[in-house]
C-alpha cells in the first residue's frame, strides 16, 4: 500500500451467494454474534448493505435494516459497519457509511441510527464526523460483553431534491 497511490475500494451488494463474506468479517470483527434474522434483514435491505474490497479481498461490511414507520417514512438502523484492522484509515469505512447517507438522502429516510459500545471512542468520533449525535444511552444493552451498556447516535437526514 506505497504512498501516493490511489487505494481502490469497490462495494458489492450482499446476496445469498456471498453471504458467507459477510458472516465472516463479522466473526473477525465483532465480539457479538449475529442471528439468522440479522442476516435475513441485511440482505432485504438491499443496497443499504454492501461488502467492501480491497484488490480482490473483502475488508469491511456495512449492513443496515430498513424501518417503516407511520405515513411510509423510513428510517434506517445500522447493524454493524466494521472495516478489518489492517485494512482501516483507508477511507474503507467511509466508503461504505457515505454510501448508505447517499441513499437516505436519495429516498424517504427521515433518520438513520445505530448503537454503538459506550468504550468504543474510536466509533464514537468517526460518527460524529458525519453528522451523528449521542441521543441515549441504554443501560445492559449488551449480554456478552463489558461494560454492557451502549450509546444511540442518531443523525437526521435531509432529502435531496432531485
Amino acid at each position: 500500500m506505497g504512498a501516493g497511490r490511489e487505494v481502490v475500494i469497490l462495494l458489492d451488494g450482499v446476496r445469498d451467494k456471498n453471504i458467507m463474506q459477510l458472516k465472516k468479517i463479522n466473526t473477525a470483527i465483532f465480539p457479538v454474534r449475529y442471528n439468522d434474522k440479522y442476516y435475513t434483514d441485511a440482505i432485504a435491505s438491499g443496497d443499504f448493505t454492501k461488502l467492501a474490497y480491497y484488490s480482490d479481498i473483502c475488508v469491511g461490511s456495512i449492513a443496515c435494516r430498513l424501518e417503516k414507520k407511520e405515513g411510509g417514512v423510513v428510517r434506517v438502523y445500522i447493524m454493524t459497519l466494521g472495516v478489518l484492522a489492517p485494512y482501516r484509515g483507508l477511507g474503507t469505512g467511509t466508503k461504505l457509511l457515505n454510501h448508505v447517507l447517499d441513499l437516505c438522502a436519495n429516498q424517504n429516510v427521515s433518520e438513520i441510527y445505530l448503537h454503538v459500545h459506550t468504550i468504543n471512542e474510536e466509533a464514537i468520533n468517526f460518527y460524529k464526523k458525519f453528522g451523528f449525535e449521542v441521543t441515549d444511552k441504554i443501560q445492559n444493552y449488551y449480554t456478552n460483553i463489558t461494560p454492557p451498556d451502549c450509546f444511540v447516535l442518531t443523525k437526521v437526514i435531509t432529502q435531496t431534491k432531485k
